[in-house]
C-alpha cells in the first residue's frame, strides 16, 4: 500500500510539475516573440485553470492524511486562488491583458516549477540541494510579487467591470461587487499573515535539512 501511495504522490507531483513548466514555457516563450506581457492569458490561461483546479486533490491528499499539509492551509491557497481564475480572469475578458496577469502567472509558475519538482524527487529519494533551497526560499520574492502587483491589483482593476455588469446578480444572494471590495480589504492581511506563517515554517525545515546533511 506505501508502494502505491509513493507512486500516486510522485505520479500527482510530476504532471502537476511537467503542466506548470510547460505554462511558464508557453509564457516565457510569447513574451520574447512579442516583446508584450499583455498575452500571458491567452497563452497559457486555460491550462493554468485546469491545472490550478487539478490541486483540489492536494485538499484532499491533506484530509485523508496521505501528506502531512492538514487541510487548512491547502484549501485557502487554493480558494484563493481558484477564485481569482475562475470568477475573476476567466469571466472578464478585459483584465485578462492586464499586466497584472503576467506577473501572477509568472510568479505562479515559476513557485509552482519549483514546488513539485522538489515533492515529486522527495518521492523518490532526496532532492539536490539547490532544489530544496529554492524550495524554500524563492517564496520570499516570488509570494509578494505575485499577490500585490498580481492578484491584488488586477482585482483592484476588474472592480469597475463588476459593477458595470452587475456580475453574478443572478446566482448570488449577495453584491459580488461589495464581496471583492472587501476582499481587497481583506487580503493583505489574510495573505501577510500567511506569508508569515510559510516564512517561519520554511526557514525551520531548512535548518533542520541542513543539520541533517550535516550530521
Amino acid at each position: 500500500m506505501a508502494k502505491l501511495q509513493i507512486l500516486y504522490l510522485f505520479s500527482y507531483n510530476f504532471l502537476q510539475f511537467l503542466g506548470w513548466t510547460l505554462a511558464l514555457f508557453r509564457i516565457l516563450s510569447n513574451f520574447i516573440s512579442t516583446k508584450s506581457v499583455t498575452e500571458a492569458y491567452a497563452s497559457a490561461g486555460e491550462l493554468i485553470c485546469l491545472l490550478q483546479c487539478c490541486a483540489f486533490l492536494e485538499v484532499i491528499h491533506g484530509a485523508i492524511g496521505i501528506v502531512p499539509s492538514g487541510i487548512v492551509l491547502p484549501l485557502m491557497q487554493w480558494s484563493g486562488r481558484t477564485h481569482f481564475l475562475l470568477a475573476i480572469v476567466r469571466q472578464i475578458v478585459e483584465v485578462q491583458d492586464s499586466p497584472s496577469v503576467f506577473i501572477t502567472f509568472s510568479s505562479w509558475s515559476l513557485s509552482e516549477v519549483i514546488r513539485y519538482s522538489h515533492y515529486a524527487l522527495s518521492c523518490i529519494g532526496s532532492p539536490p540541494y539547490l532544489i530544496t533551497y529554492l524550495r524554500y526560499t524563492a517564496f520570499i520574492l516570488l509570494y509578494p510579487v505575485g499577490v500585490g502587483p498580481g492578484e491584488i491589483w488586477l482585482m483592484y482593476q476588474a472592480l469597475a467591470f463588476i459593477k458595470t455588469r452587475n456580475l453574478y446578480a443572478d446566482t448570488l444572494p449577495f453584491s459580488y461587487y461589495n464581496f471583492v471590495k472587501v476582499l481587497l480589504l481583506l487580503y493583505p492581511l489574510l495573505w501577510f499573515k500567511l506569508y508569515l506563517h510559510l516564512f517561519k515554517q520554511r526557514r525551520s525545515k531548512l535548518g533542520k535539512y541542513h543539520k541533517t546533511k550535516k550530521t
